[in-house]
């Protein structure tokens, strides 16, 4: 049953005990190991992304210089880069008194993609690339991409000559 509390003549503390007060004091180790764990699991899992490389096969460098093949001007298709991403491509090789018909065209899909698929027919096909001096290398990088896309076997990276440079600027385009 209840008891009542007697006090005795003064002197103590009267009314409700109250608990201890315990310390709020969480042990971090457990979830510091899992952390640890995680983190070597994700790192020992994970696979790094690899940089794609386009590989270019650069040709023997003849002995002398009558080893140097010569291309036929019906297998041949000049591509010039030029300042702000213009481009212009023409069929043939530049002769001395004969202009080749230059053409402008784009990086895109409908550009130049479409002249080189449209080429596709002729297996001795050899395109001259042949960057300005003002071009950018943007523009040499997206015009080997498009070699690689259409699957073009043979093609040079070529000096610009100052007939090519000439008629761009004669052009007007």
């Amino acid at each position: 049953m209840a008891e009542i509390p007697q006090s005795g003549g003064g002197g103590g503390k009267g009314g409700k005990k109250r608990a201890k007060k315990m310390s709020t004091k969480i042990d971090m180790t457990p979830m510091v190991d899992l952390a640890f764990l995680l983190l070597t699991f994700f790192m020992l899992t994970t696979t790094f992304s690899k940089p794609t490389v386009m590989e270019i096969n650069m040709p023997v460098k003849p002995k002398n210089e009558e080893e140097k093949s010569e291309i036929k001007a019906s297998n041949a298709f000049t591509v010039l880069l030029s300042a702000d991403n213009k481009i212009f491509y023409y069929d043939g090789l530049l002769s001395g008194d004969v202009k080749p018909e230059l053409k402008e065209s784009s990086y895109g899909a409908d550009g130049i993609r479409k002249e080189l698929l449209s080429r596709h027919t002729n297996p001795n096909l050899v395109v001259l690339i042949k960057p300005a001096d003002d071009s950018n290398y943007k523009n040499m990088v997206d015009i080997l991409d498009e070699m690689n896309i259409t699957d073009q076997k043979k093609y040079a990276l070529v000096d610009i000559s100052k007939a090519d440079t000439e008629l761009i600027k004669s052009s007007g385009l």
